[in-house]
Parts: C-alpha cells; structure tokens; sequence
C-alpha cells in the first residue's frame, strides 16, 4: 500500500504543474463530475451512513449529502469570480506601478477526514480543492469504514489517481501520509491528534489547516423563550447523537429558569427523537460510532455522578445497539471530567449561575470553543458577551446553523483549530495569495536609491504621505 501511496503522491506532483495553468472551467467540468458521482452514489451513501452510524435518510441527505451538493453549486456559482486577479492600491514608491493579487494552486494536497460526519467533512474540502486547482489525495476514518469504502469507490470511479486519489487505512496509513512533503495538509477531528498533524507538517513546512474541537459552550439568560431555546439545543445537541464538532457541550442558564430549562428540554428531546409510546425512535436517532466511545461516555456520566452530579433525565444504555439515551445532568461539579473533557455525545451538563461573570470566568478559562452559542433578547448583554469571549464561530438565540452558510468562515481558533474553510473560505485555505507588482517604464523608486546625500528633500516627502 505504502508503495502505491508513494507512487500516486509522484504522479501527483508532476501533475501539479499542469493543473496550475487549469481555467474556471476545467475546474468546474471536475467539480461538476463529482456532483454527478455523488447522486449516483447517493443510495449507497446513505446505506453506508446508516451501517456506520444508524443515521436516517433524512439526517444523512440533509447533514451530508446535500451539504455537499450545495457546497458545490456555490463554488460553481462564483468560482469565476474568486480567480480573478485582485487590484491592490498604490503607494508613494508605486505610484505608477499596477498591483494584483493572484491565487494559485497550493499544489498537492492532503484532506485527512473524521467518523462522525464521514461524508460531508471530506467532501467539503475537496469540493474547495478542486475549486482552488490542486491535486488532491484523500484518507477517510477507518472507524466509519462503510462510508470510507463507499468514498473510496466513487473516487477512483470518477477520477485519475494523478488528480484525486482516496486511501484507506488505519493509523498507520496516516502516519504514512504524513511524511511526504504535501504542500498542504487539510485535518479535522481531535485537538490531540491536531498537534500530532502540525507537527508531522512542521518537518516539511507544509501549511496546515486543522478544523478540530472543543467545548462549546450555551449562555442562556433570562430574557429568553425558554421553550423555544431548549427546542433548538436539543436539536443541536442530538443530531448524530451528539457526535458533532460544533454541538452545544453544556449549557449556562440563569438560575431562575433551570427547572423551566429541564422540563422543555426533556419534552423537546421526546418530541424529536421519541416515537408515539414515548420511547426512542431508532429510526431517528443516531447510534455510538463503537464500543470504545460508548464506554468513554458512559465514563463520563459515572465519573460525574460519584462527584457529586445528578441525573435529571436519561442516562440509560443499550450496550448491543451502542445506544445511549439524550441525558441531562445536573449539579455538575467545574472539575469533574465531563467539565474538561471534549463530551462528543448526548449527554448535556446544565450548570445554574446567578451573574454573568461566572460563565464569562469559565468559558475565558479554557481552550477557545470552536462555537459559541448565546440566548437573550438584550442587545446589551449579547455584545457583552461577544465582546468578553473568544470561539471559532457564534450563534446569538440558534445552535449549530452558522455552518451551513456558505458565506460565513468555519474554523476554530487556537485549541479549535487553525485556518477556516467553506465558499470563498475555502478557496482561499486551498490557494496562495500571489502579489505582483507591474513596474512602469518611470520608476519612482529611484528616488529612494544611494547615494543618499542631497536627498533631505525625498525624506520630507516621504514623511509627508506616510
């Protein structure tokens, strides 16, 4: 396999060369080969989710397939656009020159993909890479191995090992990857494994953008529709069973609308994800990826329990279906590790506070969050609350839907990632912003040049316009 890697990985940096010199159009003929791939591989896309993650139809084509598909309309759409040359401005020393800037083809790349959306979060990035004219080599999780084979399948059916290539594999096959000189490394998943990526890149200065994690904090106040709020984070947080980058972790809430928060929290989970009997519909709800995350999840509850948290709902699991309930806590102890610790799964702490500092306190305390996610009617405390915080995105009174705009930046920041993608976004992590000056046959900057007596008066000029 390595072999192979290594001989795919050649053909592609010779191939580099030529895509860099590819037009709008070349790259709009690939992008619209693979829309066509994938709606010919839709069902099996869709069978491969549900093996992998029991995922629904519905959940699938929204959360990943038409993700995809809309992503790609949109670069078609502008991609014109995003490649013409940029005019920049002029200075004193350029007076007359013409200023651009380019974008060019990064070169070969590498787009390491998760489980937890194993569709949507590779494609996403490709459908950018394409767009930006690089050669491109794709690795998919082993854990979601269903959906990594179906990748793998449509790849290689719709285009040459030179342009794009797919390889499955476990870590080892990663590790592999990550010793070659790619001229750019695409990573999403954990923060641990972030800092592995960058520091394998860092032995070939590869640039690297690491779409990863963290806790993603809810402010609730208590301004707000409570009913309406617990609707939203209860959606936010179950989808996929709450194995989502940019699910709410925990949530905040003035101490006065606690109880209220539980109660519609619990209906809004039932009205969702529970079947007419009042049990959890199946069909609906998303399972445990394995056994291994199930049990770290479950870990969590007890580890938090002995600590002194309750259980205000759920905390039931199904071992054979990997199956654990939406589950509440409360009474949460800051260092229990529920509290530290990334949840990745439908178990949400609800902590009570009586001033605004305190979540403010923790939340600045921490890792920035890759999302932020604030619910009020008072303007004041919002810009507060924008202002005193830091997370790779934010949601004022929504979760989660930030994501799915094409016009908005998605990424973290520091611990949550580095670089964002999506749109003109992405386009821009896969290209090099190339300035070029344009020299006029008058050259103004041979005022600056020596022999540097007599120009007193070129400095005074000089200080002039600056």
């Amino acid at each position: 396999m390595t072999d192979h890697i290594q001989t795919v990985f050649e053909l592609q940096l010779k191939n580099k060369a030529v895509l860099q010199w590819s037009t709008a159009q070349q790259r709009i003929v690939k992008l619209r080969q693979l829309r066509t791939a994938i709606e010919e591989f839709e069902e099996q896309i869709y069978d491969a989710l549900q093996t992998d993650l029991r995922k629904s139809k519905f959940e699938s084509a929204v959360t990943e397939v038409f993700f995809a598909l809309s992503e790609i309309d949109f670069a078609i759409k502008n991609l014109k656009q995003w490649m013409k040359p940029k005019r920049a401005r002029r200075t004193l020393t350029s007076i007359l020159a013409t200023n651009r800037i380019y974008q060019q083809p990064r070169g070969v790349c590498l787009i390491i993909a998760p489980w937890n959306y194993p569709f949507q979060l590779i494609m996403n990035p490709l459908i950018s890479a394409i767009a930006a004219g690089n050669c491109i080599i794709l690795k998919p999780s082993e854990i979601s191995s269903a959906t990594s084979n179906v990748i793998t399948q449509l790849i290689k059916n719709t285009f040459q090992a030179e342009d794009i290539a797919c390889f499955e594999g476990d870590r080892a096959i990663s590790e592999f990857l990550l010793q070659l000189p790619f001229d750019h490394i695409f990573f999403t998943g954990s923060t641990t494994v972030g800092k592995a990526v960058m520091q394998a890149a860092s032995k070939n200065l590869s640039s690297v953008t690491l779409e990863l994690g963290g806790k993603s904090p809810v402010i609730i106040d208590e301004t707000v529709d409570i009913k309406d709020a617990a609707s939203k984070i209860a959606w936010g947080k179950l989808i996929n069973a709450g194995q989502t980058c940019i699910a709410p972790d925990h949530v905040f809430i003035q101490r006065s609308k606690l109880e209220e928060f539980i109660q519609q929290y619990k209906e809004a989970a039932t009205r969702q994800f529970f079947n007419d009997q009042q049990q959890l519909d199946m069909a609906q709800y998303s399972k445990i990826i394995n056994r291994q995350h199930a049990e770290r999840l479950m870990g969590l509850i007890t580890d938090a329990v002995d600590n002194g948290a309750s259980i205000a709902w759920g905390g039931e699991v199904l071992w054979p279906e990997l199956t654990i309930y939406p589950t509440l806590l409360s009474h949460v102890p800051l260092d229990s590790k529920i509290m530290q610790e990334e949840i990745f799964g439908p178990i949400l702490p609800v902590i009570p506070y009586d001033d605004l500092e305190m979540p403010l306190n923790i939340i600045n305390s921490k890792s920035k969050p890759l999302a932020l996610y604030i619910f009020s009617k008072n303007k004041l405390t919002v810009k507060r609350l924008l202002k005193s915080t830091s997370s790779g995105g934010a949601c004022v009174n929504d979760v989660v839907i930030h994501v799915s705009n094409p016009n908005l930046p998605f990424g973290g920041v520091n611990g949550s990632g580095i670089g964002s993608c999506h749109g003109i976004f992405g386009f821009k992590t896969f290209s090099h912003e190339r300035s070029v000056a344009f020299q006029s046959a008058f050259n103004m900057s041979q005022l600056i040049y020596p022999p540097y007596t007599k120009k007193e008066w070129v400095m005074k000029l000089l200080r002039k316009f600056m």
